[in-house]
């Protein structure tokens, strides 16, 4: 675990403020659209009746205490990769740790699932939380039905066409809207409860449980819907970075825990009132003459809510790509100031696609809704399996306290991803179809990439066996800065030994440059680089390493200019420099064999990885590209 960095220090209630909007976004919007989903025709089964009420609200609020108060406020925002947080992280650290190749593999299969899972809930919840805002017009004038699906298609276009603009601007704005959004949520309920002050009766889990021994296979159906009430949770272990574990949890218990629990009393009591109100309890809460300002707000913060996600999209990504889960992508920094706020055009657009495919076949929130719990309650299971590896293998927690977790909260787990599973047939095949389509590219890329890197080294040979090479065959040396970016410092660039081979000369100056992508967020300018000379003092080859964070550009320029200074043989301009990337063209083989599909696979996601060229930020003016084919 780390400390809350100095520059987080001293300013908690902005960060506080701050953690309102990118934090709580999507879990802050979930009264949109849980408690229409628990009464709505696919759980028909639930009644407005005062035991099914106080039974459904009893089981949201002891949901929302145990899975997001005590499981992540309190026990996983406890295991910090640096100060990062998300399940890619969590696989970072446990494999920073392990030692072990069985529970490493376990470790990174259980990483792959999570984040094939994230995805899924990253296409879900733009879709959902958008139209579910705009499904409010409905309420004002049931005639306005034919324009939810026009203006939810406007409102998510416009959001995902200005990602590449970053969210820095837009980012100022989410505290304060998120901030409002909470006060509303709660001056919604008030007014309900204060009518009907029986509500208040649920806050005892006696009528969860009575609800469930009395009901049991309704209480069941109900659980499916209620997980919907937590969606979200993942993003306070995901964002935690961002602000650090201090504001988020003041933000959650002073602010978003408060406002969400007098929201959902206020529609119990409401219903308990008035049954007739249960086809849009949410919009129902506020008089007729505030239902459309109460729309616009709900679509603002449904906005901020998919910005969250897919922000968190870029982040898994990136992360992904660092842990050889997928090719190369191409990532823009959107500031100079945060290395987390990032755009990966190929993401974005693929996201936007899958959004605009859900929500013209699903139609509405409700539909959406039997999809969006298998996302999340496998997420929410996942990150339990992690979490309890963690503490029994790197903090050798106590038998009791693991089997206290698993039974507490692995058992509520359970049992929601239980209850979704129940809705495969009526959409919650979707995520599943998209985790398996996500985990067979990252095992396809993941085993592919080993075997490609063995055939590759064997191309390459050894780096000190070329360097020695060059000294006794006196390769005669022209003016000028040569950098060949390569993989590792065991072997030498394809790029130099072509360089060598055809035109049997050397530049002068010779930079080999690696970087190296460490199982932290960051790494400070001043340990970012070491420099080798590989046994020679005067021959102007040497080796450069650039260690990066996770969060950290791959930029090898700015990682050449940190060089420069550090060695006798590192004085030259490095604007001067002139970079030849290694290329291996990987093609199929004609050769029958088993799973050749696989093999397909692995050389087309090779051959649309992003280009080296942008991925490393080097000058394409100045870039030439050399290697070899290899068949597979």
């Amino acid at each position: 675990m780390s400390e809350t960095p100095p520059a987080r220090q001293g300013t908690g209630r902005i960060l506080a403020l701050g953690a309102l909007g990118v934090v709580f976004g999507d879990i802050g919007t979930s009264p949109l659209y849980s408690m229409q989903t628990v009464f709505s025709l696919d759980h028909n089964a639930v009644r407005p009746t005062a035991v099914d009420v106080l039974g459904v609200i009893s089981m949201v609020f002891w949901a929302i205490a145990i899975v997001v108060s005590v499981k992540y406020v309190a026990l996983i925002m406890r295991a910090d990769n640096d100060g990062e947080g998300g399940i890619l992280a969590l696989v970072a650290l446990l494999r920073n740790k392990l030692t072990d190749r069985r529970p490493l593999a376990a470790v990174t299969v259980l990483g792959m699932l999570g984040a094939a899972l994230f995805y899924g809930d990253s296409l879900i919840t733009p879709a959902i939380s958008v139209m579910s805002s705009i499904e409010g017009v409905v309420v004002v004038d049931p005639g306005f039905a034919n324009l939810v699906l026009p203006l939810s298609v406007v409102v998510l276009t416009v959001l995902f066409a200005v990602q590449r603009w970053g969210t820095e601007l837009i980012g100022k704005a989410f505290g304060p809207v998120m901030g409002l959004w909470f006060v509303v949520l709660a001056a919604l309920g008030v007014p309900h409860i204060v009518a009907n002050p029986t509500i208040l009766r649920a806050l005892s889990p006696t009528y969860a449980l009575a609800f469930v021994v009395e009901h049991p296979f309704i209480a069941f159906i109900a659980m499916g819907a209620v997980v919907l009430t937590i969606t979200g949770a993942e993003a306070l272990y995901a964002d935690m970075g961002h602000f650090g574990v201090a504001p988020i949890r003041k933000a959650w218990f002073v602010v978003v825990f408060p406002a969400l629990t007098l929201n959902y009393f206020g529609q119990g009591a409401m219903i308990l009132d008035d049954p007739g109100t249960i086809d849009n309890p949410f919009f129902h809460l506020a008089p007729g003459w505030a239902t459309l300002p109460l729309v616009a707000l709900a679509t603002l913060a449904t906005v901020i809510a998919s910005q969250a996600v897919i922000s968190g999209a870029y982040s898994v990504s990136r992360q992904a790509v660092r842990l050889g889960l997928l090719p190369r992508l191409a990532v823009r920094q959107t500031s100079r100031h945060e290395g987390g706020q990032i755009y990966l055009p190929a993401v974005n657009w693929i996201l936007f696609a899958g959004v605009l495919l859900l929500i013209a076949a699903f139609k509405s929130s409700a539909r959406l809704a039997s999809a969006y719990g298998v996302a999340v309650t496998g997420t929410l299971l996942l990150t339990s399996l992690l979490f309890l590896f963690l503490a029994h293998q790197v903090w050798h927690w106590a038998t009791w306290k693991l089997v206290a977790y698993a039974v507490i909260v692995g058992g509520l787990e359970v049992m929601f991803f239980a209850a979704n599973l129940a809705k495969i047939v009526s959409g919650g095949w979707l995520p599943l179809a998209i985790a398996a389509v996500v985990v067979t590219l990252m095992a396809t890329w993941r085993k592919g990439a080993e075997r490609l890197f063995a055939r590759r080294t064997e191309l390459e040979g050894p780096l000190d066996d070329f360097v020695a090479m060059v000294h006794e065959e006196r390769i005669p040396r022209v003016p000028g800065l040569a950098v060949f970016p390569h993989h590792n410092k065991a072997t030498a660039p394809l790029a130099l030994r072509a360089h060598v081979a055809f035109n049997r000369v050397l530049h002068e100056h010779v930079v080999i440059i690696q970087i190296i992508n460490e199982n932290v967020p960051h790494i400070r300018h001043v340990d970012r680089v070491i420099v080798d000379d590989l046994g020679y003092a005067d021959d102007g080859i040497v080796h450069v390493c650039v260690r990066v964070g996770f969060n950290d550009s791959q930029d090898i320029p700015k990682g050449l200019a940190l060089a420069i200074g550090r060695s006798p043989e590192l004085t030259m301009d490095p604007d001067e420099a002139h970079y030849f990337l290694s290329v291996l063209t990987v093609r199929s083989s004609d050769r029958p064999r088993r799973r050749a599909w696989r093999t397909r696979l692995f050389v087309w996601m090779a051959r649309n990885a992003a280009s080296r060229v942008e991925v490393f930020h080097l000058p394409p003016e100045r870039t030439m590209v050399m290697g070899a084919n290899l068949e597979v």
